[in-house]
């Protein structure tokens, strides 16, 4: 007879077993890029590198011997990654820290003059970082703005347009929009990009559900400054694309995610959350593989182009394009 110690213990086993065979069958859906060509002599440049999709992107072009450019908030972080990657990969392509902060025009501006004083040309620059925040917090980039419009939207575009010589310096080269597929959720009100009345509304605790209209918005401003850009560059020898890395287990949604949700929410963790390495694959994908140089204006899922439910409008387009350049020349012109 069958001890029932050894019956207590053997359920949650092959419990444990049987979740992890179910994701493992659940990932085998989760593309991966294939490309595998030597980098060497190409120049990368992501945002927000030192850690989740940026860092594990950085990962693989080193170890393809890229030069990679790790633009990130905090230069400490930055020199603490590349000191992990490097013991990992001693032999690996070169990696540079630089210090980049995408809430601050200012830094926007020194950042670049610093590139333009080293770097000749960037083969690939990629549009990685990102926040995401309570919208109670009513949290605002240094120049006053929204801040997932301002670092999400506004500060790649600001960045994006000031690179673009150097992109052309290298053509044929691409620009590689993180976004998500969240934008299809996104709804923008041009009389109210800053969101003060959904603001105002978190602030009450009048919000249901856990729906961020800032981060959706601003993943569907990627979108459209991808189309935009993407019209715009047609025949320079510079792709412009953006893609959705997947539900990723990432340190983006820190501040609005608490121990107990991770334990409420498990199940669907475990069959749809990806890790940081899982996630990559499709920005690693859009920024290396040679199937798709010469197309241009694609979103990208699961390395494979994918359809928006989002019913785009041009006019909605245009109008973001030149209210995001009225943002920004308020400052200091393009």
């Amino acid at each position: 007879m069958v001890s029932s110690h050894v019956v207590y213990a053997a359920v949650p086993i092959s419990v444990i077993v049987a979740l992890g065979l179910i994701r493992k069958w659940r990932s085998r859906s989760w593309a991966k890029c294939t490309s595998n060509t030597c980098l060497r002599g190409k120049t990368f440049l992501i945002t927000g590198a030192n850690s989740g999709i940026g860092y594990e992107t950085a990962k693989t072009l080193i170890r393809r011997k890229a030069r990679v450019i790790f633009a990130c908030r905090d230069i400490t972080k930055a020199k603490e990654a590349i000191a992990e990657i490097r013991k990992e990969q001693p032999s690996g392509g070169e990696l540079i820290p630089m210090q980049l902060d995408l809430s601050s025009f200012e830094s926007i501006e020194n950042f670049v003059e610093v590139v333009k004083a080293g770097f000749h040309k960037i083969d690939v620059l990629i549009n990685n970082a990102g926040v995401y925040v309570p919208l109670k917090d009513d949290a605002k980039t240094k120049d006053g703005f929204e801040l997932h419009m301002g670092v999400n939207h506004l500060g790649h575009f600001y960045l994006t347009n000031l690179l673009i010589d150097h992109l052309r310096r290298a053509t044929p080269s691409r620009i590689v929009i993180v976004s998500s597929t969240l934008h299809e959720q996104g709804k923008l009100n041009f009389d109210d990009l800053n969101l003060r009345n959904e603001i105002e509304l978190a602030k009450k605790g009048k919000v249901k559900g856990r729906h961020n209209p800032g981060y959706s918005n601003s993943k569907l401003m990627n979108v459209y400054f991808m189309r935009s850009l993407a019209s715009q560059l047609r025949g320079t020898g510079i792709d412009v694309n953006a893609c959705c890395p997947g539900f990723c287990s990432t340190n983006l949604f820190r501040n609005a995610l608490r121990w107990y949700h991770y334990i409420l929410m498990a199940p669907v963790l475990l069959m749809f959350m990806r890790s940081a390495q899982q996630g990559s694959e499709t920005v690693l994908f859009c920024a290396t593989d040679y199937s798709i140089e010469g197309k241009t204006g694609k979103f990208y899922r699961d390395c494979a182009e994918y359809n928006s439910k989002y019913l785009f409008d041009k006019t909605e387009e245009t109008k973001l394009w030149e209210v995001s350049e009225q943002m920004i020349k308020a400052r200091k012109p393009l």
